[in-house]
């Protein structure tokens, strides 16, 4: 189940193009381009003549013309030409989504179109300060429900095990998490005192010596999370530490975009507070970063086959608080839409 009364991801801003593009999103097929102004427009990806998809048709200036009969739309998805000369059907139009360019991304609208409201887009403060620096990577494919991966994003303890080599430490097997429930989702956290920090990040943190460490790990509804990061010298973390004109931040970025029930695409940058304009070390950082995605894609491709398959139930333990919270809270804004979809369709 999806929560659909909210914005996705359903591409980087480079990926639409004036040539006509598929892509899935909540298991529906929608077909991107752009108009000759540049705006992005989103299709419901079917001809309702034989429901070949338009994204096998030709664009035709600010129209899509399907390539089996040559029935043509506009880009509100009506219906401007027919063959046969007659009345073109009431019938003959396709679904438009709302969609809205931010960050570098392209956010759609599932739901009620008519709720769609751009300022409801996650905010990213630093995004665009010149004192911050930048690293994304492609878009990755998952072979998970994107629920697992939220799952990730609300665990900081998987790192010790799942990421030896660039986000591990030994504090991050065993130092207590906080839970904290928030009207936009959930917030898993923990310092971590006076300890070396991790391989990553020891590459990059402008200081000596060992660090005071700051685990925010929040996912918001539907699939939006923000990963934070912050290495302080050791004596100067903490919830009310001074913090140190040396700390380090990075904010981590990343949204989950359900495909099916069994496929994620996921979209992810990170923005640090050292080294803007540090090409080189935005290149090492992308590269380290996606090769701990890996790791992440590796284990939770496996974890969607166990839980598929399993002969016996899976268990909980102490450290999957936030996550359960998280999907139950999930789930009963499913429900709630859904009886309100029920109501208005009665």
């Amino acid at each position: 189940m999806f929560l659909r009364n909210a914005w996705y991801v359903a591409a980087w801003s480079s990926e639409v193009t004036r040539d006509l593009k598929q892509i899935k999103v909540l298991n529906e097929k929608i077909c991107v381009f752009r108009t000759e102004e540049d705006e992005v427009i989103a299709l419901e990806d079917a001809c309702p003549h034989r429901k070949l998809p338009l994204s096998k048709g030709r664009i035709k200036g600010n129209t899509v013309e399907c390539g089996y009969h040559g029935l043509t739309f506009d880009c509100a998805g009506q219906c401007v030409w027919a063959p046969g000369g007659g009345r073109i059907p009431s019938a003959a139009k396709v679904r438009p989504y709302p969609v809205h360019e931010k960050y570098g991304l392209v956010w759609i609208w599932m739901g009620n179109a008519a709720m769609a409201d751009p300022e409801e887009i996650i905010d990213i403060p630093n995004f665009d300060s010149p004192e911050w620096g930048i690293n994304s990577g492609d878009a990755m494919e998952l072979q998970c429900n994107y629920l697992l991966m939220c799952d990730n994003l609300l665990d900081p303890s998987h790192v010790a095990w799942v990421h030896e080599s660039s986000f591990a430490a030994p504090a991050t097997k065993d130092t207590p998490l906080r839970v904290t429930k928030t009207e936009t989702g959930i917030i898993v956290h923990r310092w971590m005192m006076d300890h070396e920090p991790a391989p990553f990040y020891k590459k990059v943190v402008e200081f000596e010596g060992n660090c005071d460490r700051l685990q925010h790990y929040e996912v918001r509804y539907p699939s939006h999370a923000l990963i934070r990061a912050v290495f302080t010298p050791a004596g100067t973390g903490g919830p009310d530490g001074p913090l140190h004109e040396k700390t380090f931040v990075m904010d981590s970025y990343n949204f989950m975009t359900p495909v099916t029930e069994t496929e994620t695409r996921y979209y992810w940058f990170q923005l640090r507070n050292v080294r803007p304009d540090d090409e080189k070390l935005s290149r090492m950082m992308a590269e380290d970063v996606r090769h701990a995605f890996e790791e992440d894609r590796a284990v939770l491709h496996e974890v969607q086959i166990g839980m598929t398959n399993k002969q016996s139930p899976h268990i909980d333990l102490s450290i999957d608080a936030g996550q359960l919270r998280f999907r139950r809270q999930l789930e009963a804004m499913i429900a709630e839409e859904q009886m309100v979809d029920a109501k208005m369709d009665a």
